[in-house]
């Protein structure tokens, strides 16, 4: 699914409701960037994972972790289809024999 915002402008949003005024609430900076309360408040948990505030897995652990399993799977089938060839030879009548 593609990000509607830019990374740049999800950053600045952060940014500025990190730092809101005493009495400022979420709800109002949201409505002045255009976009939900449930949004920034999800922006803001995932700047938390990203910056090391919360435990979680950051965008690039991710990213890394779909690769690694995308690896292991293609390592895995090639292992199998390996196996079926060495068991498909050791019971073919070689020439010479």
């Amino acid at each position: 699914m593609p990000k509607p915002y830019p990374k740049e402008f999800r950053d600045d949003v952060v940014r500025v409701a990190r730092n809101r005024e005493p009495g400022v609430h979420l709800k109002q900076i949201a409505a002045d960037f255009g976009i939900s309360e449930s949004c920034l408040t999800n922006w803001m948990k995932s700047a938390d994972v990203e910056d090391g505030v919360k435990p979680g897995a950051t965008a690039a652990e991710n990213a890394e972790l779909r690769e690694a399993r995308k690896r292991i799977r293609l390592l895995e089938q090639e292992n199998e289809v390996l196996r079926r060839a060495a068991a498909y030879l050791s019971q073919a009548n070689l020439p010479g024999e």
